[in-house]
């Protein structure tokens, strides 16, 4: 009772003052009229015109210090009168001081007659530089301000094309009409009632709380999804394996005593134990609208099989089919890669359903997949001119673009097909989507860098980025300090190869490149330290590598990475879910479609031994990010 009694009179004059501004006439007037019968002292708030002129003061010591150039004064002004849950919460104030700090940090370079004392300038750019890496920290992963963190190390800014801007003329003039917009709008809101600012502070607070907590909750639940799938994958293969070695050490008895094994009992052993590698499909028509069902059938067998095996398909072009048999491939694939040649289902593609272009581009996804349906494919340009059509024209369904383009990034480890991508400008248009990642989902982001590092890594597609060097630089240099760290790989395997060609070499050199690089020497891990100084050493090196690059144009045709690898994105965000009791998936395909081995078939083809390469190094070969994750030799 004690402490409400102390600060009676403060909080009355807290509600009388809220009454005032809200303009509740009566309201005030029974009010004080109350306090004055009951001998409640009402504290004297500060009247609005002392406010004002308060305020007008404030701003225009603001303004004065910033043409000036006093650093100082103007940041001991503004994070005395300027409230903290705005200039740590609100993102234009954390702009606009960004921007600040770089004015105060420039000043002498832009104002100075003659050479600027470089003891003052010193103290200057040791200020900013002491921001960055204090409360300018948070920036750090926005596109807008990356190339600001090499300003400090960069011995002349004025003459760096990174800095440009920063010395054309309007630059100042319009960071100062910014400034003083900003101190209008924020001294005017701060002549409302002290009890609304204390009630916009509380919920402020609780509303970034909430939402921070939120976006933990959702991070955490789908890391728990895909950790649950691993989990329940890998406690089924177990129960599955000790259920098959019982089973094996019970037919070994059996042996010893005489029994003999049927080939039919060791055809089911073997199903059950080889259940992802062993598939044999397509008894009758397979409907491909049920959810899994694409990604699950690639998984089948690659074992061959006889042409009598084939279920009769009248629309087949059987001499084809004949060939495809000979040449290894199961029933499953010759029939559904036989299909992808038919016009009308590549057709699907430009479908009006949404839901069957993405079927179909998860069908076409899935095929890319595999070692064996990148080398069927690649046999004619036509899948692959109507995937880049369709990858540039797809705005609906951004499902639907993912899988395209993940195709696309599994093509690119075929040479021909890589040659044909980079000749059709492919490059081009991947610079273009890149300069803006942050408008991209991460599968996008990941995979278009990807496939843009897999095209730089030949002859023709490093000619390709010289041909808009500048461009190509400056996106891959902020991709560097992108917050999606998986891309990064990829974005130094890109730099490391172009930046073989002289010409590339004299643009970075002139954009400031080895500055903005060590940037981020300070910041990375072991890996990324090491990687961009190879980089680096590129960079500055005169002539090109004596070792010839594995992926240059000279390198054998028929050279070929050799792995499969069904990533878990090619069944993400089904559309189409299973009624209940509806067999769908695996499930669907073991149940009705599962067919009897007839022959052992020959050994698939095996590449040639995969180059080693130094886990130190920038990537100089080509990869799929699924199958970089995974270890997978390239």
């Amino acid at each position: 009772m004690g402490d409400i009694l102390a600060h009676e009179s403060e909080l009355l004059g807290l509600v009388k003052e809220y009454l005032d501004f809200a303009e509740f006439e009566d309201t005030l007037k029974t009010f004080s009229k109350e306090c004055k019968v009951k001998g409640k002292p009402l504290c004297k708030t500060v009247g609005g015109s002392f406010r004002d002129s308060k305020s007008l003061t404030i701003q225009k010591d603001l303004v004065t210090a910033f043409d000036n150039g006093d650093q100082k004064v103007f940041f001991d002004l503004w994070e005395e009168h300027i409230p903290s849950f705005i200039r740590d919460g609100d993102s234009f104030a954390q702009k606009l001081e960004f921007y600040l700090h770089i004015h105060f940090a420039i000043y002498l370079l832009k104002h100075s007659v003659g050479r600027p004392d470089k003891e003052e300038l010193d103290e200057k750019i040791s200020y900013f530089k002491t921001y960055l890496e204090t409360k300018g920290a948070a920036l750090s992963q926005t596109t807008e301000f990356l190339p600001f963190y090499a300003l400090p190390f960069v011995p002349n800014p004025t003459v760096h094309p990174s800095f440009k801007e920063l010395f054309q003329d309007s630059w100042t003039p319009e960071l100062k009409v910014k400034l003083e917009k900003f101190l209008a709008l924020i001294f005017k809101a701060s002549n409302t009632p002290k009890l609304l600012t204390i009630y916009k502070e509380s919920g402020l607070s609780n509303k970034e709380t909430l939402h921070q907590l939120h976006q933990r909750l959702v991070e955490a639940e789908r890391r728990s999804m895909t950790y649950l799938k691993r989990y329940n994958k890998i406690q089924a293969d177990y129960h599955n394996l000790i259920g098959v070695t019982a089973e094996l050490v019970d037919s070994l008895e059996a042996t010893v005593s005489g029994k003999m094994i049927t080939p039919e009992y060791l055809q089911s052993v073997c199903v059950r134990l080889f259940s992802n590698q062993m598939r044999q499909s397509l008894a009758h028509s397979v409907d491909f609208t049920r959810p899994g069902t694409a990604s699950t059938m690639l998984r089948a067998s690659l074992a061959p099989v006889k042409l009598k095996d084939v279920p009769l398909l009248p629309s087949l072009d059987y001499e084809k089919l004949k060939k495809d048999l000979i040449l290894g491939s199961d029933r499953l694939k010759a029939f559904l890669l036989q299909a992808l040649r038919w016009r009308s289902v590549l057709q699907l593609l430009h479908s009006k359903s949404d839901v069957v272009r993405q079927y179909m581009a998860r069908l076409i996804n899935a095929f890319a997949s595999l070692a064996e349906g990148r080398l069927y494919l690649a046999q004619n340009t036509k899948v692959l001119r109507m995937l880049e059509g369709r990858l540039k024209e797809e705005d609906k369904d951004i499902i639907t673009r993912e899988n395209i383009l993940g195709a696309l990034q599994k093509f690119s480890l075929r040479r021909p097909l890589q040659t044909a991508m980079i000749q059709d400008g492919l490059i081009f248009w991947l610079v273009d989507v890149l300069k803006d990642p942050d408008c991209l989902s991460d599968y996008m982001l990941e995979y278009s860098v990807a496939l843009l590092m897999n095209l730089c890594l030949r002859s023709a597609g490093k000619n390709m980025c010289a041909k808009v060097a500048g461009l190509v630089l400056k996106v891959l240099s902020d991709l560097l300090g992108h917050e999606n760290h998986e891309i990064q790989p990829y974005v130094n395997g890109a730099l490391y190869s172009i930046l073989s060609v002289p010409v590339i070499r004299e643009e970075a050199r002139a954009m400031g490149m080895e500055d903005i690089l060590r940037c981020f020497i300070k910041e990375g891990n072991a890996e990324m330290i090491r990687q961009i100084e190879f980089i680096i050493k590129q960079l500055n090196s005169e002539e090109l590598p004596d070792d010839v690059l594995e992926s240059d144009d000279d390198e054998d045709e028929d050279e070929e990475e050799d792995h499969d690898i069904m990533e878990a994105d090619l069944d993400k965000d089904e559309l189409i879910q299973p009624q209940l009791g509806e067999l769908s998936g695996e499930k669907l395909l073991t149940t009705e479609y599962l067919g009897i081995m007839t022959n052992t078939g020959k050994t698939r083809r095996k590449g040639p031994a995969s180059v080693l390469q130094g886990g130190d190094e920038p990537l100089r070969r080509p990869v799929t990010p699924s199958g970089h994750r995974n270890g997978c030799p390239v």
